[in-house]
This record gives C-alpha cells, structure tokens and sequence, in this order.
C-alpha cells in the first residue's frame, strides 16, 4: 500500500491522542476530588485514616482480602448491595481520596466491606471472632480462618489480656491459655472499623431522570 505507513501513523496519532484526553479528563474530574466540608458543622469527609488503620490497610492488602470482598456499593438497582444493607448509598469517587490504594475487589465470595464499621453488629469482638474463628459467628460461612493473626499463650493469673478473646466451645481457647490478636491483627480490625462511607455526600444522591420529576410535580 502507497501511503500505508502514514495511514498507520495517523491511526496511532488519533488513538494516543483520544486515549490521553480520557485519562486527562477523568484526572481532571477525580483526582482533584478534596474532602467536603459539611456546612452545618464544618466537619470534613472522609475523615483521614489513622496510624494503626493505615497499618491495617497495608494488612488488608497482604492477606489478600480483595480476591473475596469488594469494597463498592452499587447504586439501587444494580445488584441489590443496598437491600443487602451493605450501605445506604451508592459508592462515589470521594469516598476513595484517602486510599493510597483502592480495593475495589475482584468477586464477592464474601459480603460488601466498604460501610463494615456502620453495621451494628460488627463491633471489634465481632471481628475478631470472625478472623479467628469465623464459624463462631458466621455458621455456614466460606470465610477461612486467619488465626495465625492470633497468639495462643499461657494466661497469667490476674493478668489477662485486655484483648484476650472470650470464646467457647470448640474455639475456645485450651484450659490455661489465652486468645490473643497480634498487632496485625489489631491493624486490620482498626481499618475495617474505619469502613464506613455512609456520609451523604451531594454527588451521591440518586440521579432522578426529567420525567420523573415532572411526574412527581
């Protein structure tokens, strides 16, 4: 072909440009994304995560938790998150600013965990329980358990662990020893008690088509 090495070109020269002004524009669009500031109280969202919940984000990423859990909830209607009570909105791109990674998540083998802390059962006996033993809590559940977080130890007379976890029955701990989580462990459960995006902000409101205001005048 005559002119096919400037036809090649071209094709490339339209292609890195097109795909430069996407990521250009989605730049532009989220990642100047700054917390909000509530008007009333003037608190900012999301709030920043602290040390040992950063810790744990790294403890997250290691364990791999992603391959089974996302952490993204569907607006209404795609996929039924809100009816689960995974949360009451859907996710958006301001609720991530503070992640220097995201995990979005491969599959949801396991529940949603972005709003895990807004559950009310899911305190931090729960989720202690649940990494160590998660047939305690969760019968039936697919989750393995990751006890190697967990030190079994002599217990010391008078000297229990604030932390030491009470059990019974078959994950109980064995007769003069105690449960207890490891600084990993205690990482990883202060992240997940960080999960909880049900902050509304103004770009999370449900979009309502024109006619569907006009209907409802």
């Amino acid at each position: 072909m005559k002119n096919g090495l400037a036809l090649f070109f071209g094709a490339f020269a339209i292609l890195a440009l097109s795909t430069g002004a996407v990521l250009y524009s989605a730049h532009q669009q989220l990642g100047s994304l700054t917390q909000y500031k509530d008007p009333v109280d003037e608190a900012l969202h999301p709030a920043p995560l602290t040390g040992l919940a950063d810790q744990g984000r790294a403890v997250y990423q290691d364990l791999g938790c992603a391959s089974c859990h996302t952490q993204q909830v569907r607006r209404e209607g795609f996929g039924g998150d809100t009816t689960r009570q995974w949360g009451t909105r859907q996710s958006v791109a301001r609720d991530y600013i503070r992640e220097k990674t995201v995990f979005l998540g491969n599959s949801r083998l396991g529940p949603d965990l972005r709003n895990v802390a807004a559950r009310a059962y899911a305190d931090e006996t729960y989720l202690y329980t649940i990494l160590y033993a998660p047939h305690a809590v969760a019968p039936g559940t697919n989750m393995p358990s990751y006890d190697f977080l967990f030190d079994v130890r002599p217990a010391r007379p008078g000297q229990a662990s604030a932390y030491a976890l009470k059990l019974s029955g078959k994950a109980a701990a064995p007769a003069g020893a105690e449960i207890v989580p490891t600084h990993r462990a205690r990482a990883l459960v202060a992240y997940l008690r960080s999960l909880n995006d049900s902050y509304e902000y103004p770009e999370a409101k449900p979009f309502v088509p024109t006619t569907a205001k006009e209907e409802g005048k």
